[in-house]
């Protein structure tokens, strides 16, 4: 394992560039919950007050690692305050109006990139896991599983948004005005968050 190198840097590119590749590894194989800021450290061969000399935290160290284009906590301002049923248009129209706005393009060669790489297909499962959907689902009630499953429902409805009007640009989807394409989609992902997710035909298959 490479020594601990203490002290303020004098080579701060380098290791700042070691921390956030060590991180990306690190998120990509165990998780954002399971790694933490020392175990980063140690993995990159520096003191752990270097980590916090560059990064204010694990939330940007992740974003740094995965070269989020946006910060996920700005996208979704607000939506914990807003009541369960009108969440799923609140979380569509939030990432329509990103998608639209002037990130666009490097929000599609992030995607892109991602689909490619296994450690940055991972980190988008992550964003999503960790940092996307507890903030869309806070405060809504349930068990664990149960907001889980809802959580990973959602992120399909989601992502195929995202990558069927904004990346594979399939039309008609591509050339809805905004707000039709938002109110389309929106109910499905709405059920996703708050409605019944009993098998409509129990006796289906026996």
């Amino acid at each position: 394992m490479t020594p601990l190198r203490r002290g303020r840097p004098d080579d701060g590119g380098d290791r700042r560039a070691r921390i956030v590749a060590s991180a990306t590894r690190l998120f990509a194989d165990e998780g954002f919950d399971a790694v933490s800021l020392r175990q980063v450290a140690r993995d990159a061969g520096v003191d752990p007050a270097l980590v916090h000399h560059y990064f204010s935290g694990k939330d940007e160290l992740f974003a740094a690692s995965v070269e989020l284009p946006a910060d996920p906590d700005d996208v979704l301002a607000g939506m914990a305050s807003l009541a369960a049923q009108d969440r799923g248009t609140a979380l569509l129209r939030a990432i329509a109006r990103l998608w639209e706005g002037p990130q666009r393009h490097a929000l599609a060669a992030f995607v892109r990139g991602s689909l490619g790489s296994r450690a940055r297909t991972a980190a988008v499962r992550e964003v999503f896991r960790a940092r996307v959907m507890p903030r869309v689902l806070e405060g809504l009630e349930g068990p664990r599983e149960e907001l889980e499953l809802r959580a990973t429902l959602a992120a399909t409805q989601v992502m195929g948004f995202i990558l069927l009007r904004y990346v594979v640009q399939l039309e008609p989807l591509a050339s809805l005005p905004r707000e039709q394409a938002v109110a389309l989609v929106a109910p499905t992902l709405q059920h996703y968050l708050t409605g019944e997710l009993t098998d409509p035909d129990p006796g289906r298959g026996s």
